[in-house]
């Protein structure tokens, strides 16, 4: 018996950190707006199977992204665009190799009236004001012009144009009355059957690839990495699904 304890003795500190809790991290996480809903859920579902803690922050990807090349110390990064991320990883402000297609969105015209937007004609009546995203940072904005362009309405409802800082502002100035229409993304309106929309149709605009990317201060930190690996599974695609986007599925 006495010539077991050493060897008991030695086993021991791998015997305690096989029983030791797994230690719980936080993960800075910058959210397009048009995310809000999905990251929310997704983050309390990857909580509550890792014990990781996600503090989301939510806004325009185009601010996000001059604020990261400032030093501002987020570890993944889910952009509105494909090009942010990618222009993340050349600027060496990314993990090479670490970007991938979390959701493609989609553009919708909405009215909290149940009567005004049956189609485009909405648009052609005239209205006194149209919300969309600014286009310079939002892609959702970028996307609205483009529609705009393609319904040859440019001109006509250029002085009617009331713009947001993010989609979550586009969406506050719909859903206030400020505008009676607005360019949101679907993932704001899905399930609300209270208002009227229409799910405009993609090939009026460019494809709204949104794609995720692990930044530097995140590269060591096992933590954001397994957040992005979570955004592939089955169970936080089931959520992007339900809130009106496409996957790579």
């Amino acid at each position: 018996m006495i010539a077991r304890l050493p060897r008991l003795l030695t086993a021991l500190p791998a015997l305690l950190a096989l029983t030791a809790p797994v230690q719980a991290d936080e993960v800075m996480a910058a959210v397009a707006a048009n995310f809000t809903k999905p990251a929310q859920e997704i983050a309390a579902l990857f909580t509550a199977e890792t014990g990781h803690e996600v503090t989301l922050s939510f806004g325009p990807s185009g601010q996000f992204y001059t604020q990261i090349t400032q030093g501002a110390p987020f570890e993944v990064f889910l952009s509105a665009d494909a090009a942010r991320p990618t222009k993340a990883i050349e600027e060496g402000f990314g993990v090479p190799g670490s970007a991938f297609t979390y959701a493609q969105g989609k553009l919708v015209l909405w009215s909290t009236d149940p009567n005004t937007v049956t189609g485009p004609e909405a648009l052609q009546a005239a209205p006194e004001h149209v919300a969309i995203a600014d286009p310079s940072s939002a892609p959702y904005g970028a996307a609205a012009m483009e529609v705009l362009a393609a319904l040859g309405l440019s001109d006509a409802l250029k002085d009617k144009i009331i713009t947001g800082k993010s989609i979550a502002q586009a969406y506050q100035f719909t859903a206030s009355g400020n505008a009676p229409l607005g360019f949101v993304a679907m993932s704001q309106v899905a399930g609300d059957t209270s208002g009227s929309s229409w799910v405009v149709p993609a090939d009026l605009y460019s494809p709204i690839k949104q794609d995720a990317v692990l930044l530097t201060p995140g590269a060591n930190d096992p933590a954001a990495q397994a957040f992005l690996d979570f955004l592939k599974t089955e169970a936080a695609t089931a959520i992007i699904v339900k809130y009106g986007y496409e996957t790579g599925e």
